[in-house]
């Protein structure tokens, strides 16, 4: 997204763009000294940006990375170079240096992003050529043009050996599958006819109402296992107590069954010792 030149007699140094202060309201590139100042959005341009951001942002929370997703930063492509992609993808320390220092919010050389995106406007050259040479060179792992104008999305990838971009692109129909995060994949159509904000916000809404009735589900359900588990652990007792009882009865009649031999035992003795003396027992009473 580039526009035309604010004073093609000021040069700048990189240093001085990074405390440069134009226009209110108004942002600027940095090629090779000059100062260009970036033209206003429409509002399809912007609702594309916020989708993408949007996107980005919920994939990379969702997957656990540490990385974040940032819109409208300055990144720094050459010596006397700052472009602001309308979306860039880095590793959250480099957002954090960026945010510890003073002036213009920009990725310097040592800080280089992922993953950068371009929606194309007035000088859609810019993003096919310029810009495009310069991330390249920059070894930006993966750059998208996003194209409202033609209906695309071209994705331009490093391939390892490659000095320049591979590139392919993606038609209404299709879905852009990053080659960055093979698990991020956006349709074609959703991107370049992307719903509004209002959308986006109640279907985050209506998401997390879903996670949050499911959570309530699983611990509702974890709390009826729970008291299954008890109750069978109570039945389980019970039956234990039971069988315990069962076994001191057998315990007992055992005991008694046995005093009863030992007396029958002794009266056979007895009336045995009896005999032996020419008593008859059945006649002592």
């Amino acid at each position: 997204m580039v526009g035309s030149t604010v004073d093609v007699n000021m040069s700048l140094t990189f240093a001085e763009y990074l405390e440069y202060t134009g226009k209110p309201g108004v942002m600027y590139e940095l090629y090779r000294g000059q100062l260009i100042e970036m033209p206003t959005p429409t509002g399809l341009h912007k609702l594309i940006c916020k989708f993408l951001f949007q996107e980005f942002l919920r994939y990379l929370v969702s997957a656990n990375l540490n990385l974040v997703a940032i819109d409208l930063t300055g990144v720094r492509t050459e010596d006397k170079t700052s472009r602001i992609p309308d979306v860039v993808v880095c590793h959250q320390n480099f957002w954090k240096n960026v945010c510890a220092r003073s002036g213009a919010a920009v990725l310097d050389f040592k800080e280089k992003p992922l993953l950068v995106v371009e929606v194309t406007s007035q000088n859609w050259r810019d993003d096919y050529g310029t810009k495009r040479d310069e991330y390249s060179r920059l070894n930006i792992p993966e750059y998208w043009i996003v194209d409202p104008e033609r209906s695309r999305v071209r994705l331009c990838s490093k391939i390892s050996g490659e000095e320049s971009y591979a590139e392919r692109d993606f038609l209404p129909g299709d879905e852009v599958n990053s080659a960055q995060f093979p698990e991020l994949i956006l349709p074609v159509d959703r991107i370049l006819d992307p719903p509004d904000v209002d959308y986006l916000v109640r279907e985050e809404l209506r998401l997390r109402q879903e996670l949050n009735a499911e959570r309530q589900r699983a611990e509702a359900a974890d709390r009826t296992s729970e008291e299954e588990r008890q109750r069978a652990e109570a039945e389980r007792q019970r039956a234990e107590a039971a069988d315990q009882r069962a076994s001191e009865e057998r315990q007992r009649a055992e005991a008694e069954r046995q005093r009863a031999e030992a007396e029958r035992q002794r009266a056979e003795q007895l009336a045995q010792y009896l005999q032996a003396l020419g008593i008859d027992p059945d006649t002592i009473n």
